[in-house]
């Protein structure tokens, strides 16, 4: 499958789509958002054998090649010249943005604290989309979307005392150009497949990444271990590639506003992870939490636009 000459947007595509591929555009969605919620520990697994600099310019190599590897192998044709300036978003929000910020956050905070304020992500991706493509939902559906956006916030003033600090404002910064990354990632899902779009973003990043490894590598030097090379491998192939494959369909399939407050899932899979892999305590907020969130994902994915 090819890019097509016309383009049609992100939520065309979803309101037209029959119903029985709704279920499968959900799953391939939450597939994503579980790939995703493994980010944060992975990372910090990679962080104990390399520095910051280095593991999201070799996780971007890395990811660059299989999906180089994918395009030229399947005789992919290069994309239209009008898709460029959108493939460029995708990789400055997805590719290189997101991941540099949450990881310098991560050199600070813990990975359930950065879990919770990156819970903000579907509300913020929510709003791009809208003034992005036009698209309102419905009343409801923003109601829940703040109403989610809300418990996650309160979450996070009650763990960090209402503070904010710099890893915050990494996070925080990482929210708005992950959201445009991703709204623009689900316009083109709408044109080309999901995995063409974050691969051909993938290789716009490679001229820039290969000489930023190089350096950071040797400002950095690495000491790998066990997990720091199992963090790296992740973030590069499942996150950086696989999740957002899937991740992208799912969105052309269903719409970028309903897919992106699946994400709200994201935090509590990921404080999971953080209690299962990284040993971390967590709160008694964290239940609480959790209840709340999940009943806005449901109210969210019952509402219309």
């Amino acid at each position: 499958m090819t890019a097509h000459d016309s383009a049609t947007p992100v939520s065309s595509v979803a309101v037209d789509t029959p119903a029985s591929r709704v279920p499968a555009g959900t799953v391939l969605a939450a597939l994503g958002v579980v790939a995703f919620s493994l980010t944060f520990p992975a990372t910090a697994w990679g962080l104990e054998g390399f520095g910051p600099w280095s593991l999201v310019a070799v996780r971007s190599v890395l990811a660059a090649l299989i999906a180089g590897g994918c395009l030229l192998a399947l005789r992919i044709p290069v994309p239209a010249r009008r898709h460029w300036a959108g493939l460029a978003v995708v990789a400055a929000g997805v590719v290189v943005g997101f991941p540099l910020l949450t990881t310098l956050a991560l050199e600070t905070s813990t990975t359930a604290h950065a879990a919770v304020v990156v819970g903000l992500l579907p509300l913020t991706t929510a709003v791009f989309s809208a003034l992005r493509t036009g698209v309102r939902p419905s009343r409801t559906f923003w109601i829940a979307a703040l109403a989610g956006a809300a418990a996650v916030l309160a979450f996070t003033v009650q763990q960090s005392g209402g503070a904010v600090s710099t890893a915050d404002l990494y996070l925080l910064a990482a929210l708005l150009i992950c959201a445009a990354g991703y709204t623009e990632g689900g316009r083109l899902a709408g044109v080309m497949p999901g995995w063409q779009v974050i691969g051909w973003a993938l290789v716009l990043c490679l001229p820039v990444g290969v000489p930023a490894a190089v350096v950071a590598l040797a400002y950095e030097p690495p000491h790998p271990t066990a997990h720091s090379v199992l963090g790296l491998l992740w973030v590069a192939v499942g996150s950086q590639f696989l999740g957002l494959v899937v991740w992208y369909r799912g969105m052309a399939v269903i719409g970028v506003p309903k897919a992106s407050q699946l994400q709200l899932a994201q935090p509590l899979l990921t404080l999971v992870w953080s209690v299962l892999l990284l040993h971390e305590r967590l709160s008694p907020a964290a239940p609480l939490t959790a209840a709340a969130v999940l009943v806005c994902i449901a109210v969210t994915q019952r509402s219309r636009s």
